[in-house]
């Protein structure tokens, strides 16, 4: 069944500055997990993101669009997710903490996606357009690198996702996601996870029950 847009009380900005400049405090740490980030480049962020609040079964990237925006997940759960040929939702990504989420080639292309991102939770975000996006990559001292190290990241994620499909059974995945990303396992409803894991959620709950025994 496919979900109704969204109304407008679902998803606006923010505008507490308080609350904006913590926003910001949680973007800045996750990039120093990767790199430095300047002063310079924390200036030109806080210029160009956008700071939005995103209700619980929010779709903040409907399929059939071109991605207007990179998401920076503050705090929430979203996840990606397509409709296959029989109409099922097909989850390809959820994330586990703040981190960069949108549909990466149709953004970086900008064509039309066939991909949606749904708030599984209410979700802080901090959003740039892509115009934007490509001012800050061109005139940050480190824009570019952190840019890279980004697209490096999701791309071998992407490969080891097949990688593992291909040659762990469905226990083995799912062991691997608990030791790997636990959060997800925690939080995020049996559905979504085994359509992550690609079986349906009865598989998931015999493979649970039986770690459990």
């Amino acid at each position: 069944m496919r979900r109704k847009s969204n109304n407008d009380s679902d998803y606006h900005l923010i505008t507490n500055p308080i609350e904006i400049s913590n926003m910001f405090e949680v973007l800045f740490d996750f990039i120093r997990q990767l790199m430095e980030i300047p002063e310079s480049d924390q200036l030109l962020c806080r210029q160009y993101f956008q700071p939005y609040f995103a209700k619980k079964g929010t779709i903040v990237q409907a399929a059939g669009t071109i991605p207007t925006y990179h998401n920076f997940i503050v705090s929430g759960y979203m996840r990606n997710f397509h409709y296959s040929e029989e109409g099922k939702e097909v989850t390809t990504d959820i994330n586990d903490g703040p981190r960069f989420f949108t549909s990466y080639y149709s953004f970086i292309q900008q064509s039309v996606s066939n991909e949606n991102l749904h708030c599984l939770t209410d979700c802080k975000l901090l959003r740039i357009n892509s115009r934007d996006n490509e001012v800050i990559t061109r005139t940050g001292q480190n824009s570019q690198k952190f840019v890279e190290k980004i697209l490096q990241h999701y791309l071998e994620s992407s490969r080891q996702r097949v990688i593992d499909s291909n040659t762990r059974s469905a226990k083995q995945r799912y062991l691997r996601l608990l030791q790997n990303h636990p959060a997800i396992v925690r939080d995020i409803p049996i559905n979504y996870i085994a359509s992550y894991l690609g079986m349906n959620p009865g598989s998931l709950s015999r493979i649970r029950q039986e770690l459990s025994s």
